[in-house]
């Protein structure tokens, strides 16, 4: 063989090595197809630690699907077509009731409160919660915490939901946004950073966090099915670790520097909204400090179905939150 051929040669057996290596570290991965309930800047932590790689260092690949909906996360999750559902507990309060033998649990939190601010579509508007009276609200399904804790804030100032202002609840989550800004409602009730980009847009502003108005909730919580907890109980601690990381991370970081992490995951949100709508949500403490559910704010989560109307009973904390795996993860990690 020529001096070439054998270069050649060698580069080869070296392409083909790497190529074997990475194949076998992919191999190594233990995949987990996770459901997050909608595309939001509200889950920073979670895509921080998909970006920066800490689900990866738990040896875990991460099948990440969108669901649009808790209802739709939670069938998705008790049919088996993913490992873990991301999503509102009343999702999980639903199915208890409805006497499932293998119910659905939580075992990690990400979000400390209602992630969704109030805008007014008039940039000018001096806004008190009064103002909404006789006026119409672009709201969320019906059932779902968003649309509970909106009525809730709503009986705070005491403005009776569909009485004292119209709430439109029959439109898909990700639809709400486009019909407001076509000139639907006075006002709508939404997670970020969509309306950040409309009032950068001057066609609205936001006047009011729902999550600072109804206080600590449990939110959005990472779930598994009840009789897999206890069988891989490892598996959801190393899952739970990564989430934690990301958790500390943003907590240790400025909202520009975890824009820029996150910014793949919102690739058509220009860069300054980014920030500003992370910027938003570390002033309301939108995320919690670790991935332990805390029973108060299950609770209170709960107190919100009660006066909705959408619940008759209380179901006790321990049934539908499992505190042992986050607890573990964090005693080890300090």
């Amino acid at each position: 063989m020529t001096r070439r051929s054998w270069i050649v040669l060698a580069l080869a057996v070296i392409v083909v090595g790497v190529l074997l290596g990475a194949t076998a570290s992919a191999q190594e991965l233990q995949t987990v197809r996770l459901s997050e309930v909608v595309r939001s800047v509200f889950y920073s932590p979670q895509y921080v630690a998909l970006e920066l790689g800490f689900f990866r260092d738990e040896g875990l690949e991460i099948d990440l699907s969108t669901a649009w909906g808790a209802d739709k996360g939670a069938a998705a999750l008790i049919s088996g077509s993913v490992d873990v559902g991301f999503f509102g507990p009343e999702a999980a309060i639903y199915i208890y009731q409805q006497g499932a033998v293998d119910h659905i649990v939580g075992f990690a939190q990400l979000t400390a409160r209602d992630g969704s601010f109030f805008m007014t579509r008039d940039p000018e508007e001096e806004f008190e919660w009064d103002n909404v009276r006789g006026k119409t609200i672009v709201g969320a399904r019906i059932g779902g915490v968003p649309q509970m804790v909106l009525e809730w804030v709503l009986k705070k100032h005491g403005i009776k939901p569909f009485e004292d202002v119209e709430i439109i609840t029959s439109l898909a989550f990700e639809a709400a946004v486009g019909a407001f800004e076509s000139g639907l409602g006075d006002y709508i009730a939404q997670f970020e950073p969509a309306l950040s980009e409309i009032e950068a847009r001057g066609r609205g502003k936001i006047v009011a966090s729902l999550g600072a108005e109804a206080g600590p909730i449990t939110y959005t919580v990472y779930h598994a099915q009840k009789s897999r907890l206890e069988r891989e109980p490892e598996l959801f601690a190393r899952f739970t670790r990564a989430i934690y990381r990301g958790q500390q991370w943003v907590a240790d970081h400025t909202a520009e520097e975890v824009a820029e992490v996150v910014s793949p995951y919102f690739p058509l949100i220009d860069h300054d909204v980014l920030v500003k709508s992370i910027r938003r949500y570390q002033e309301i403490d939108a995320w919690t400090p670790n991935p332990v559910p805390q029973e108060p704010h299950f609770m209170h989560l709960q107190a919100v179905m009660l006066e909705a109307g959408e619940l008759e009973n209380t179901v006790p904390f321990a049934e539908l939150m499992n505190t042992e795996i986050a607890q573990k993860v964090m005693d080890e990690m300090q």
